[in-house]
């Protein structure tokens, strides 16, 4: 399966869209690292913003305070939640059972 062509000028929407994503995200890390936002906040923020649902999991619990990636890592084995799951493609179990490990 070839990709389609591009006009350049599709091309070039198409790569800043994707850096304005990239800001996004690492802005919401930002937030997230500095207590701005707790996880909670976030889970609920995903419900409604299609950056935030697409961010994976594996990426995002390392950024909480007192949180690093060993943690994180640890956390998401002993929940049964692979680390490249999407925010919105959670569980609802996945969800309470993150909420509550880290409450």
């Amino acid at each position: 399966m070839s990709l389609p062509e591009q006009t350049p000028e599709q091309r070039q929407a198409a790569l800043e869209k994707a850096a304005a994503v990239r800001r996004e995200r690492a802005e919401i890390k930002q937030l997230l690292s500095m207590g701005t936002i707790t996880f909670p906040e976030l889970l609920e923020r995903a419900e409604d913003d299609d950056i935030v649902a697409g961010m994976k999991i594996g990426s995002v619990l390392p950024n909480l305070p007192k949180m690093g990636k060993v943690t994180s890592k640890r956390l998401l084995e002993e929940l049964g939640i692979d680390d490249a799951k999407r925010i919105r493609g959670l569980g609802s179990r996945q969800r309470e059972s993150l909420l509550e490990h880290l409450a």
